[in-house]
């Protein structure tokens, strides 16, 4: 499993404009790599470094790369590829379950154990064979098995969209027992005091009662995203479009009634606002920082093994996402989807819970939010790609196509399970508000990009 990016030993370092090939020659004469005094040799090595720089400055080019990248090409075994040894193991576990040990006559149990070593099996094959995608840090082993697990989500969506509404919500008994059961949902309206003198206990006691766990679930989502979507702008329009989401469609969910100051103070300025704003911080540390990469034993000090260890777990490289949207009709119209796809998916976090009858609290709700952020950074990588330079890449990437998919699925999903409470007529005031914000959006577009070009 070798990195994509280049290892060529040959090479001491990368940068956007490239290395002179005469340069690099002389570099490897001083390293003892050829004899001075051999022309025809330094020659070839010459010729091989012009060669190599040129494919590293369009491979550049291509990346889209904003920083300089040192790396001296060490693959030890931990870049390596497995795929013998990996197929090994997996045929002796499953000669063992085969002539060693005795199926139980468990039929339910036999089910899901063979769903579960199927999955395993495929999840093996993945990790070894498919495709990288553009991250290789901690590992490109890692990204393979997140697009394992979307393949595998997306076909549980859709077995779950051809079940009827019954049995896909009994269905779930099957991963929990507790599952199937409706809930109620909680109202986060009421009393929306800040400060409530009748109580002279706590007078502020409404802010405290909204310090739930979500609080810094909140904080730490929009870190993430931020992080994803690399633009102050697009992270504050989805956050703040969310909230009017939230007051259109608090009459089908009643968990999006809430107080004025919990949407607007609480959750975009403190958790929503201070979490983009740490987010940025750190994307201009990683656009900053230096990007020089040695193997672990060729670094002498403890404390520089350690560093590079933690090192491990952030980019190999650094593209800024330069989102340009009033550039041209392509790239409105491409982030005017991206919002759109971001606000659905949020959206169906709240209403998946609704409809399969899982609380908040649930595990699964949990995992289905780790999912998109081990998957979400990818997927917008590979759409700022097709969308900024389609000549080299001509498809969109995998990633991007499958959660793509899976927020269309949960949508259907929505839709099927519970279409009494998704068509729930807006209130004829939040229609005519976002029938005006369409047609601003509709009547600038034709401005910006049909008339004033013909002016």
């Amino acid at each position: 499993m070798t990195k994509p990016e280049s290892k060529k030993s040959g090479m001491a370092a990368i940068s956007s404009t490239g290395k002179c090939a005469a340069s690099a020659a002389a570099a490897q004469v001083n390293n003892g790599l050829v004899e001075p005094d051999c022309p025809d040799h330094s020659t070839h090595i010459r010729a091989n470094v012009m060669k190599q720089t040129s494919r590293e400055s369009m491979n550049w080019r291509n990346t889209g790369v904003d920083c300089e990248v040192y790396d001296d090409g060490t693959n030890t075994f931990f870049w390596r590829a497995h795929t013998v040894t990996v197929l090994f193991i997996l045929t002796c576990a499953l000669v063992y379950v085969t002539l060693l040990e005795e199926t139980p006559q468990d039929t339910a149990y036999n089910t899901k154990r063979g769903i579960v070593a199927s999955i395993l099996v495929f999840l093996c094959f993945g990790v070894t064979q498919a495709k990288d995608g553009p991250f290789t840090r901690p590992h490109p082993a890692y990204w393979r098995f997140w697009l394992c697990v979307t393949v595998v989500y997306e076909l549980f969506l859709i077995f779950i969209l051809f079940q009827t509404v019954h049995d896909g919500r009994q269905f779930m008994k099957y991963i929990d027992p507790k599952l199937g059961v409706p809930l109620p949902e909680r109202d986060y309206g009421g009393n929306c005091l800040m400060y409530d003198p009748g109580n002279t206990t706590d007078p502020f006691h409404n802010i405290w009662d909204k310090m739930d766990g979500f609080v810094p679930a909140h904080f730490l989502g929009w870190y993430i995203k931020t992080l994803m979507i690399r633009d102050w702008w697009m992270c504050m329009i989805i956050s703040v479009m969310f909230e009017f989401l939230e007051y259109s469609l608090e009459h089908q969910l009643p968990n999006f009634s809430e107080c004025w100051w919990d949407h607007w103070i609480m959750d975009v300025l403190l958790c929503n606002g201070l979490g983009i704003y740490c987010g940025m911080k750190t994307l201009g540390w990683l656009s900053m920082k230096p990007y020089q990469w040695q193997g672990l034993w060729n670094i002498p000090t403890y404390k520089g093994k350690i560093k590079r260890i933690a090192f491990q777990f952030t980019p190999y490289s650094w593209v800024k996402f330069e989102w340009k949207p009033a550039s041209n009709l392509r790239r409105w119209l491409a982030v005017l989807g991206i919002i759109f796809m971001f606000l659905l998916a949020e959206l169906n976090t709240f209403y998946l819970k609704c409809v399969l009858w899982m609380p908040p609290e649930h595990y699964l709700v949990l995992l289905r939010l780790v999912f998109f952020v081990n998957v979400g950074g990818v997927a917008m990588r590979e759409i700022y790609d097709f969308m900024d330079d389609p000549k080299f890449h001509k498809k969109l990437g995998q990633q991007a196509w499958l959660v793509a998919a899976i927020t269309v699925t949960e949508f259907l999903i929505v839709v099927k399970y519970d279409p009494n409470t998704i068509m729930l007529p807006l209130p004829f005031f939040i229609t005519q508000c976002w029938f005006l914000g369409i047609l601003l959006i509709f009547t600038w577009t034709l401005w910006r990009f049909f008339i004033r070009n013909v002016q």
